[in-house]
This record gives structure tokens, sequence and C-alpha cells, in this order.
């Protein structure tokens, strides 16, 4: 295909997709540390017309602390973990609640979905959002995904929306990624400025280095443009074509009609490895010896106790770690099988030479992902 063709063929495929992932910000839905019901309403306008033509729609929205702001009396977002888990208690509740009675206009159910980086690491809960996300589209409803921001603390906390969102997409297989910004795409420069030009495509993200990024977010919200950014690398390098364009214009967004486009670059993955990729924080270090680095990286094998140096860090069994060759370098990332202590006792020691309880690999191949 030539540039021209896939640009074409990405902007069909956003308006033609049968299941699409939608994310939004805290600025565009609140204002003043409240919700805003005429941006709410438009948003759920756009997105069931999409429904009425017989196509899926997952919501990841943000706004949880921004709409607890007001209802609490604060003057601005609370910069405290404490706090901040207090305003989304409140404003979690009363953004939903507003989503419901908004959709519920066009004759349709939304189901709350609160994630944790912590919950999507493990097997079993990953498992759980898979199959429930999947039954509330099968039902028909609208699935709202936000991080369980009453909960996650900084070390288990995805990071921004955006992220989530594009790691959402890969989660439902979704055909399509749209984000909702301020601003109605990506700029050369910010576009409050004279000479700032739309970008309306971008089939290469290393072309991007000669755009100049603004801020990290607004006073209400974690994201920025940066953010964006680095979720529609996440979902296109995963095959996913990516819209980026503002709340105002969602409508004609959808039809594949302005905002800026991101041209898919790679193809989709094992959704396990997508994850332990992109969605999990390392809680520690595996250093391992010149064979076990071997086995890892060209024979994809497990890692067994026997290949391991070095222990570093603090962590429990089903964790994920960096495992890292003599020199520091990271190869891998996986799901450790050990406690780190348990771990620590085992270094350098045979499988046949443990106790049996303890005769199982120190990183399974299936929970592992050469980086």
């Amino acid at each position: 295909m030539t540039a021209n063709e896939l640009v074409t063929a990405t902007r069909d495929t956003v308006a033609s997709a049968g299941r699409t992932v939608v994310k939004v910000g805290s600025s565009s839905l609140t204002q003043r540390g409240r919700i805003d019901p005429a941006r709410i309403d438009a948003l759920a306008d756009a997105l069931a017309a999409r429904r009425a033509a017989g196509q899926q729609v997952v919501l990841v929205s943000s706004g949880a602390i921004a709409a607890g702001i007001g209802p609490l009396g604060l003057k601005a977002r609370p910069r405290d973990l404490a706090t901040q888990q207090a305003a989304a208690g409140v404003g979690q509740l009363l953004l939903v609640e507003r989503y419901a009675a908004s959709f519920g206009r066009h004759g349709l159910v939304v189901g709350q979905v609160l994630l944790t980086a912590d919950d999507l690491h493990r097997r079993g809960h990953y498992r759980n959002a898979v199959r429930t996300l999947e039954r509330l589209l099968a039902l028909g409803v609208i699935p709202i995904v936000n991080e369980n921001d009453t909960v996650a603390t900084h070390e288990i906390r995805f990071g921004d929306n955006d992220r989530l969102a594009a790691l959402v997409a890969h989660l439902v297989q979704a055909d399509a990624l749209v984000l909702l910004s301020d601003i109605d795409g990506l700029y050369t420069a910010d576009p409050r400025k004279p000479g700032a030009e739309l970008i309306a495509e971008v089939i290469d993200s290393d072309a991007l280095g000669s755009v100049r990024l603004g801020g990290t977010g607004s006073a209400i919200g974690t994201g920025g443009m940066a953010t964006k950014l680095d979720a529609a690398t996440i979902a296109t390098g995963a095959g996913i074509p990516v819209l980026l364009t503002s709340a105002e214009r969602v409508a004609q967004g959808l039809s594949g009609v302005g905002g800026t486009f991101f041209v898919p670059t790679g193809r989709r993955t094992a959704s396990r490895l997508f994850w332990l990729r992109h969605a999990t924080t390392p809680r520690g270090r595996l250093v391992l010896d010149a064979g076990a680095v071997s086995a890892v990286v060209i024979k994809r094998a497990s890692l067994l106790a026997a290949g391991i140096t070095a222990v570093i860090g603090d962590f429990s069994s089903g964790d994920p770690v960096e495992i890292a060759d003599q020199q520091g370098a990271v190869i891998a990332r996986g799901l450790v099988g050990f406690d780190s202590e348990d771990l620590a006792g085992v270094l350098g020691k045979s499988t046949r030479d443990l106790p049996p309880d303890l005769r199982r690999e120190a990183v399974h191949r299936d929970d592992l992902i050469v980086l």
C-alpha cells in the first residue's frame, strides 16, 4: 500500500470498526470541580449513535477524582494519595450515575469496570477481566472502564488512562482506539500559537521527533499530549489504528473525518504478554549467568534457579520482575514463581537438588516476555 492508501484504510477502519474503545479525559467532562452534564450528554449521544449502527463501544473514562473536588469543597486537585482516593470515592459514584442517566436516554445500559495494574498481571484476575468485559459487550452493555483510584497506590497504577485505554483496546481485541482531548488533534506546536499546523496522519511514530509537545495535562487531569502519543504508540504497535480528536468533535472523528489518525505499525500479539510488557511495574530483578541468558533469549526456555546469580528486591510469587544479564542490561520481564526470600535460598541449584515443594521454574516461559 502507498502512504495515502494506508491513511485512507485507517480512516475507513475507524469509521466501520465493529468494536471501538473510546477514551475521554477529566477536563472534557468536568468544569470547576464538578461534572458537566451537557458534556457527558454530548459524548453519550455520539456513542449511542455508534451503538444504533450495530457497533460495540467500550468507554475508558477519567474524571473520578476531578468530579469529587467540588462536592468535597476542595479548591484544586489534591496532591496527596489519601485525599485523591477520597475524592475518587465520591466522584466515581457521581460520574457513573451521570453516565447511566445520559445513556439511559437512548435505552442503553452501562456497566462499571474498575481496574488496577496489580489486577491484570495476575493470570486469574486477568482472565476475569477479559470474561467480564466480553460478557458485558455480549449483553449489549456499554462498559465504562476507569482505574480504581480509590485503592490504587503509586506502585500499582497504570500511570494515566490514555495508556490504560491502549491496553484495554488490546484486551478486548478492539478494531480501533479513539483518544479524546481538549484539542482536535496533534499539532506541530502549541495550537494556541501562530503557525501551528494540524498533523492529519502519522504513519511512522519516529517522525514525531520534531513535534514540540505541551505540558503534562490540565489542572484537574494527569494526562497530556505526551501520554496520548505513548498510548498511540502502544496501540498501533499492536496493530490497532488510533484516532486523536477533541471530545467536541467525537461524532465527526468516529465517521473518519478530522483529527489525527495513527496508522498501525505492528501486528497483534498474545494478550497476556502484551500486558506483561506494558501494564506491569517490576517489583524486583533477577540477574542471570550467560547460559541462562542464552536459554531465555535464544531458546525461549523457562528460567530455572540454576541460572540465577542474584536476587534484587522484595517480591512475592506471581509478581512481575525484571530479568537482567551480568552487565545489568534488562533482557526480559516475567512473573516470578517464588517469593524473593525462597528464591534467594536456591540460587544456582539444579531443580533435581531442590526440595519437592520448590521444584518448579523460577519464571515459566508462558509468563515471560523477551524485551
